[in-house]
Protein backbone atom coordinates (compact mmCIF):
# COMPACT_ATOMS: atom_id res chain seq x y z
CA UNK A 1 0.00 0.00 0.00
CA UNK A 2 1.19 3.13 -1.07
CA UNK A 3 0.57 5.39 1.67
CA UNK A 4 0.96 9.26 2.43
CA UNK A 5 3.51 9.97 5.96
CA UNK A 6 3.71 13.65 6.53
CA UNK A 7 6.87 13.68 8.79
CA UNK A 8 6.99 17.76 9.00
CA UNK A 9 3.22 17.52 11.05
CA UNK A 10 4.00 18.53 14.62
CA UNK A 11 1.49 15.56 15.74
CA UNK A 12 3.88 13.10 13.91
CA UNK A 13 5.65 10.67 16.71
CA UNK A 14 7.48 8.85 13.96
CA UNK A 15 7.44 5.63 15.68
CA UNK A 16 4.03 5.14 17.37
CA UNK A 17 0.57 6.44 15.84
CA UNK A 18 -0.10 10.37 16.62
CA UNK A 19 -2.63 11.62 18.77
CA UNK A 20 -4.99 12.46 15.68
CA UNK A 21 -4.06 8.51 14.27
CA UNK A 22 -5.73 7.12 17.31
CA UNK A 23 -8.24 8.67 18.41
CA UNK A 24 -10.09 9.76 14.94
CA UNK A 25 -8.55 6.93 12.82
CA UNK A 26 -7.13 9.70 10.34
CA UNK A 27 -4.33 9.23 7.44
CA UNK A 28 -1.99 11.85 6.80
CA UNK A 29 -3.41 12.22 2.94
CA UNK A 30 -6.64 13.74 4.57
CA UNK A 31 -5.93 14.47 8.23
CA UNK A 32 -8.22 17.69 8.98
CA UNK A 33 -5.58 17.86 12.10
CA UNK A 34 -2.49 18.20 9.98
CA UNK A 35 -0.20 20.65 11.29
CA UNK A 36 2.89 21.61 9.85
CA UNK A 37 5.88 22.55 11.28
CA UNK A 38 7.77 25.50 10.26
CA UNK A 39 10.89 25.69 12.95
CA UNK A 40 12.61 23.35 15.29
CA UNK A 41 13.46 25.16 18.56
CA UNK A 42 15.66 23.43 21.11
CA UNK A 43 15.18 24.95 25.14
CA UNK A 44 17.50 23.46 27.66
CA UNK A 45 16.75 24.12 31.08
CA UNK A 46 17.32 21.37 32.91
CA UNK A 47 16.72 22.04 36.99
CA UNK A 48 15.86 22.51 39.60
CA UNK A 49 12.00 22.08 38.89
CA UNK A 50 11.24 25.43 40.21
CA UNK A 51 13.55 26.88 37.78
CA UNK A 52 12.27 24.78 34.57
CA UNK A 53 8.41 26.05 35.90
CA UNK A 54 9.27 30.05 35.87
CA UNK A 55 11.04 29.20 32.47
CA UNK A 56 7.56 28.54 31.34
CA UNK A 57 6.23 31.79 30.54
CA UNK A 58 9.02 32.11 27.79
CA UNK A 59 6.31 29.30 26.15
CA UNK A 60 3.56 32.23 25.49
CA UNK A 61 5.42 34.16 23.80
CA UNK A 62 7.20 31.73 21.61
CA UNK A 63 4.13 30.26 20.86
CA UNK A 64 2.59 33.65 19.83
CA UNK A 65 5.34 34.75 17.73
CA UNK A 66 6.35 31.32 16.05
CA UNK A 67 2.45 29.07 16.60
CA UNK A 68 4.19 26.53 14.05
CA UNK A 69 7.14 25.74 15.83
CA UNK A 70 8.19 22.65 17.04
CA UNK A 71 9.65 23.12 20.40
CA UNK A 72 12.34 20.31 22.39
CA UNK A 73 13.00 20.56 26.04
CA UNK A 74 15.72 19.29 27.47
CA UNK A 75 15.47 18.91 31.32
CA UNK A 76 15.29 16.69 34.19
CA UNK A 77 11.46 16.91 34.88
CA UNK A 78 9.44 16.64 31.64
CA UNK A 79 7.01 15.34 33.45
CA UNK A 80 5.93 19.02 34.46
CA UNK A 81 6.10 20.47 31.36
CA UNK A 82 2.41 20.78 29.29
CA UNK A 83 2.42 18.60 25.74
CA UNK A 84 0.03 21.35 24.86
CA UNK A 85 3.14 24.00 25.08
CA UNK A 86 6.18 21.23 24.08
CA UNK A 87 5.73 18.85 21.88
CA UNK A 88 8.89 16.89 22.44
CA UNK A 89 10.02 17.37 26.55
CA UNK A 90 12.40 15.24 26.65
CA UNK A 91 15.06 13.69 29.46
CA UNK A 92 18.11 13.89 30.18
CA UNK A 93 18.98 10.56 29.13
CA UNK A 94 21.96 8.94 26.89
CA UNK A 95 19.62 8.25 24.15
CA UNK A 96 18.28 12.04 23.73
CA UNK A 97 21.43 13.78 24.26
CA UNK A 98 22.52 11.62 20.96
CA UNK A 99 18.92 12.52 19.55
CA UNK A 100 19.34 16.36 19.78
CA UNK A 101 23.10 16.26 18.42
CA UNK A 102 21.71 14.83 15.27
CA UNK A 103 18.68 17.43 14.66
CA UNK A 104 19.63 19.99 13.00
CA UNK A 105 17.83 23.05 14.98
CA UNK A 106 16.62 26.29 13.53
CA UNK A 107 16.88 27.86 17.44
CA UNK A 108 18.79 26.83 20.40
CA UNK A 109 18.58 29.15 23.82
CA UNK A 110 20.43 27.17 26.21
CA UNK A 111 19.55 28.61 29.70
CA UNK A 112 21.59 26.79 32.18
CA UNK A 113 25.07 27.72 33.24
CA UNK A 114 25.99 23.77 33.91
CA UNK A 115 28.72 21.85 32.60
CA UNK A 116 26.53 19.65 30.62
CA UNK A 117 24.19 22.17 29.27
CA UNK A 118 27.24 24.74 28.01
CA UNK A 119 28.91 21.57 26.44
CA UNK A 120 25.64 20.72 24.79
CA UNK A 121 25.64 24.16 23.63
CA UNK A 122 28.83 23.73 21.99
CA UNK A 123 27.93 20.69 20.38
CA UNK A 124 24.62 20.76 19.16
CA UNK A 125 23.90 21.78 15.44
CA UNK A 126 21.48 25.17 15.02
CA UNK A 127 21.31 28.01 12.77
CA UNK A 128 20.89 30.41 15.74
CA UNK A 129 22.06 29.89 19.69
CA UNK A 130 20.91 32.41 22.41
CA UNK A 131 22.00 32.17 25.95
CA UNK A 132 25.28 30.41 27.30
CA UNK A 133 27.92 27.89 26.01
CA UNK A 134 31.59 27.07 26.85
CA UNK A 135 34.77 29.01 27.06
CA UNK A 136 38.27 27.22 26.67
CA UNK A 137 38.61 26.60 30.24
CA UNK A 138 35.17 24.66 30.96
CA UNK A 139 33.22 27.65 32.10
CA UNK A 140 29.84 29.40 31.27
CA UNK A 141 30.23 32.43 28.87
CA UNK A 142 27.79 34.29 27.25
CA UNK A 143 26.96 33.33 23.42
CA UNK A 144 27.67 37.22 22.47
CA UNK A 145 23.85 39.22 23.54
CA UNK A 146 24.23 42.38 26.05
CA UNK A 147 21.60 40.64 28.07
CA UNK A 148 23.48 37.54 28.13
CA UNK A 149 26.30 39.21 29.26
CA UNK A 150 24.65 40.70 32.12
CA UNK A 151 22.81 37.61 33.36
CA UNK A 152 26.35 36.31 33.48
CA UNK A 153 27.59 39.13 35.26
CA UNK A 154 25.10 38.42 38.01
CA UNK A 155 25.90 35.07 38.59
CA UNK A 156 29.88 36.50 39.16
CA UNK A 157 29.38 39.38 41.45
CA UNK A 158 27.43 39.56 44.72
CA UNK A 159 27.56 43.58 44.20
CA UNK A 160 26.29 43.49 40.51
CA UNK A 161 23.94 41.00 41.72
CA UNK A 162 21.96 42.99 44.44
CA UNK A 163 21.92 45.96 42.00
CA UNK A 164 20.20 44.18 39.31
CA UNK A 165 16.17 45.47 39.10
CA UNK A 166 14.86 42.86 36.73
CA UNK A 167 13.41 40.00 37.50
CA UNK A 168 14.23 36.22 36.10
CA UNK A 169 12.01 36.43 33.72
CA UNK A 170 12.74 39.76 32.22
CA UNK A 171 15.95 38.63 32.18
CA UNK A 172 15.41 35.08 29.97
CA UNK A 173 12.90 36.78 27.91
CA UNK A 174 15.81 39.44 26.83
CA UNK A 175 17.81 36.87 26.61
CA UNK A 176 15.55 35.43 23.57
CA UNK A 177 15.09 38.77 21.95
CA UNK A 178 11.53 39.75 23.63
CA UNK A 179 10.02 41.59 26.02
CA UNK A 180 7.97 40.27 29.09
CA UNK A 181 4.85 41.51 29.58
CA UNK A 182 3.83 39.53 32.63
CA UNK A 183 3.05 36.30 30.60
CA UNK A 184 2.07 33.50 33.36
CA UNK A 185 4.06 30.50 34.79
CA UNK A 186 1.95 27.38 32.49
CA UNK A 187 1.38 24.64 34.86
CA UNK A 188 -1.01 21.45 34.15
CA UNK A 189 -4.35 21.48 36.40
CA UNK A 190 -3.17 19.16 39.00
CA UNK A 191 -4.77 15.54 38.97
CA UNK A 192 -5.23 13.25 42.05
CA UNK A 193 -7.39 10.52 43.52
CA UNK A 194 -6.68 11.96 47.29
CA UNK A 195 -9.26 14.09 48.57
CA UNK A 196 -8.62 16.31 51.63
CA UNK A 197 -10.36 17.08 54.62
CA UNK A 198 -10.36 20.85 54.37
CA UNK A 199 -13.17 23.29 55.27
CA UNK A 200 -13.37 25.70 52.36
CA UNK A 201 -16.42 27.68 54.03
CA UNK A 202 -13.12 29.41 55.32
CA UNK A 203 -10.04 31.49 53.64
CA UNK A 204 -7.37 28.60 53.21
CA UNK A 205 -3.87 29.41 54.14
CA UNK A 206 -1.66 27.28 53.13
CA UNK A 207 2.23 27.00 55.42
CA UNK A 208 5.38 25.66 53.12
CA UNK A 209 7.21 25.49 56.24
CA UNK A 210 11.06 23.88 54.72
CA UNK A 211 13.61 25.52 52.41
CA UNK A 212 15.47 22.68 51.23
CA UNK A 213 18.39 21.21 52.59
CA UNK A 214 21.10 23.31 51.05
CA UNK A 215 19.85 26.27 52.11
CA UNK A 216 19.18 26.43 55.84
CA UNK A 217 19.92 30.64 55.53
CA UNK A 218 16.15 30.65 54.52
CA UNK A 219 14.50 28.84 57.52
CA UNK A 220 12.18 30.49 59.49
CA UNK A 221 11.91 29.38 63.25
CA UNK A 222 9.67 26.88 64.75
CA UNK A 223 7.99 28.84 67.26
CA UNK A 224 7.48 31.58 64.69
CA UNK A 225 5.68 29.55 62.69
CA UNK A 226 3.97 28.23 65.89
CA UNK A 227 2.91 31.66 66.30
CA UNK A 228 1.24 32.50 63.38
CA UNK A 229 -0.44 29.23 63.03
CA UNK A 230 -2.31 29.97 66.44
CA UNK A 231 -2.81 33.72 65.25
CA UNK A 232 -4.38 32.41 61.92
CA UNK A 233 -6.97 29.89 64.25
CA UNK A 234 -7.60 32.28 66.17
CA UNK A 235 -8.85 34.80 63.39
CA UNK A 236 -11.05 32.40 61.90
CA UNK A 237 -8.48 31.03 58.73
CA UNK A 238 -8.36 27.28 57.74
CA UNK A 239 -4.77 26.41 58.28
CA UNK A 240 -3.13 23.57 56.37
CA UNK A 241 0.78 22.58 56.28
CA UNK A 242 2.72 21.97 53.54
CA UNK A 243 6.05 20.44 52.85
CA UNK A 244 7.87 17.00 51.80
CA UNK A 245 9.83 14.38 53.62
CA UNK A 246 12.20 16.84 54.97
CA UNK A 247 9.59 18.69 56.76
CA UNK A 248 7.33 15.55 58.27
CA UNK A 249 8.47 15.26 61.55
CA UNK A 250 8.29 19.46 62.01
CA UNK A 251 5.04 19.52 60.23
CA UNK A 252 3.96 16.84 62.29
CA UNK A 253 5.10 18.79 65.53
CA UNK A 254 3.23 21.94 64.55
CA UNK A 255 -0.28 20.21 63.86
CA UNK A 256 -0.04 18.64 67.51
CA UNK A 257 1.01 21.69 69.00
CA UNK A 258 -1.47 23.97 67.63
CA UNK A 259 -4.37 22.33 65.79
CA UNK A 260 -3.05 22.70 62.25
CA UNK A 261 -4.08 20.36 59.44
CA UNK A 262 -1.26 18.24 58.73
CA UNK A 263 -2.03 15.40 55.55
CA UNK A 264 1.01 13.78 55.18
CA UNK A 265 3.49 14.47 52.67
CA UNK A 266 2.98 13.12 48.61
CA UNK A 267 4.32 13.24 44.90
CA UNK A 268 4.44 16.26 43.32
CA UNK A 269 0.95 15.65 41.22
CA UNK A 270 -0.67 14.91 45.21
CA UNK A 271 1.08 18.01 46.43
CA UNK A 272 -0.46 20.65 43.99
CA UNK A 273 -3.41 19.37 44.29
CA UNK A 274 -3.47 19.71 48.09
CA UNK A 275 -2.10 23.51 47.24
CA UNK A 276 -4.54 23.95 44.65
CA UNK A 277 -6.99 24.14 47.51
CA UNK A 278 -5.21 27.05 49.42
CA UNK A 279 -6.38 30.47 49.41
CA UNK A 280 -2.78 32.25 50.13
CA UNK A 281 0.03 30.28 50.41
CA UNK A 282 3.21 31.66 53.02
CA UNK A 283 6.51 29.97 52.00
CA UNK A 284 10.08 30.84 51.46
CA UNK A 285 12.22 30.57 48.27
CA UNK A 286 11.07 27.09 47.19
CA UNK A 287 9.82 24.84 44.60
CA UNK A 288 6.25 25.24 46.15
CA UNK A 289 6.97 28.69 45.68
CA UNK A 290 6.86 28.47 42.08
CA UNK A 291 3.91 26.01 41.44
CA UNK A 292 1.88 28.81 44.13
CA UNK A 293 2.87 31.51 41.54
CA UNK A 294 1.52 28.70 38.36
CA UNK A 295 -1.73 27.55 40.36
CA UNK A 296 -2.82 31.27 40.54
CA UNK A 297 -2.45 31.31 44.63
CA UNK A 298 -2.11 34.82 46.78
CA UNK A 299 1.49 34.66 47.54
CA UNK A 300 3.52 35.73 50.62
CA UNK A 301 6.88 35.15 50.30
CA UNK A 302 10.14 34.81 52.62
CA UNK A 303 13.34 36.43 51.37
CA UNK A 304 16.38 36.99 53.38
CA UNK A 305 19.37 35.89 50.92
CA UNK A 306 18.57 37.03 47.65
CA UNK A 307 17.88 40.07 45.19
CA UNK A 308 14.13 40.40 45.81
CA UNK A 309 13.63 42.08 42.17
CA UNK A 310 14.05 38.52 40.83
CA UNK A 311 10.74 37.53 41.39
CA UNK A 312 7.74 38.37 40.05
CA UNK A 313 4.76 37.65 41.75
CA UNK A 314 1.71 38.90 39.18
CA UNK A 315 0.47 40.85 41.38
CA UNK A 316 -0.88 38.34 43.78
CA UNK A 317 1.61 38.67 46.63
CA UNK A 318 4.27 40.01 48.81
CA UNK A 319 7.55 40.02 49.54
CA UNK A 320 9.01 39.90 53.53
CA UNK A 321 12.39 40.33 54.63
CA UNK A 322 13.75 40.28 58.11
CA UNK A 323 14.50 43.49 59.93
CA UNK A 324 18.10 43.17 60.18
CA UNK A 325 20.59 44.07 58.22
CA UNK A 326 22.96 40.77 57.45
CA UNK A 327 25.30 39.90 55.18
CA UNK A 328 23.98 36.18 54.52
CA UNK A 329 24.04 37.42 51.02
CA UNK A 330 23.77 33.82 48.48
CA UNK A 331 24.73 32.06 51.82
CA UNK A 332 23.57 28.83 52.25
CA UNK A 333 23.82 29.27 56.70
CA UNK A 334 23.39 32.51 58.74
CA UNK A 335 25.59 32.76 61.53
CA UNK A 336 22.94 35.00 62.69
CA UNK A 337 19.94 33.22 62.62
CA UNK A 338 18.30 36.56 60.60
CA UNK A 339 15.19 34.79 59.76
CA UNK A 340 14.28 34.90 63.34
CA UNK A 341 13.78 38.92 62.51
CA UNK A 342 11.08 38.18 60.22
CA UNK A 343 8.00 38.33 63.62
CA UNK A 344 5.27 36.33 63.20
CA UNK A 345 2.58 39.29 63.63
CA UNK A 346 4.09 41.44 60.70
CA UNK A 347 3.09 37.87 58.61
CA UNK A 348 -0.19 37.89 60.40
CA UNK A 349 -1.38 41.32 59.27
CA UNK A 350 0.35 40.76 55.71
CA UNK A 351 -1.27 37.84 55.32
CA UNK A 352 -5.01 39.51 56.46
CA UNK A 353 -4.27 42.44 54.10
CA UNK A 354 -4.16 40.13 51.05
CA UNK A 355 -6.81 37.65 52.14
CA UNK A 356 -9.05 40.96 53.03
Amino acid sequence: MDLVVKQDCLNFRGEIPCTPHKKNGYHCEACPDYIQGKERILIIKLGAIGDVVRTTPLLRKLRMEKPNACIYWLTYSPDILSQAWVNRPLLVTIENLELIRQIEFDWAIILDKDALAISLAETIKAKKKSGFTIDLFGHAKPIGAQAEIDKWHTGLFDDVNKANTKSYMQEIFEIAGYEFSGEEYIVEPPSSSLTFNINKDKKVVGLNTGCGGRWSSRLWPIEHWTSLIRQLLSAGYEVILLGGKQEDEKNKSLSIATGAKYFGHFPLPDFMSLMNNCDLVVTAVTMGMHFALGLGKKLILFNNIFNPNEFYLYKRGEILSPEFECGCYFSPTCENNCMQYLYPDRVFSVVEKWLK
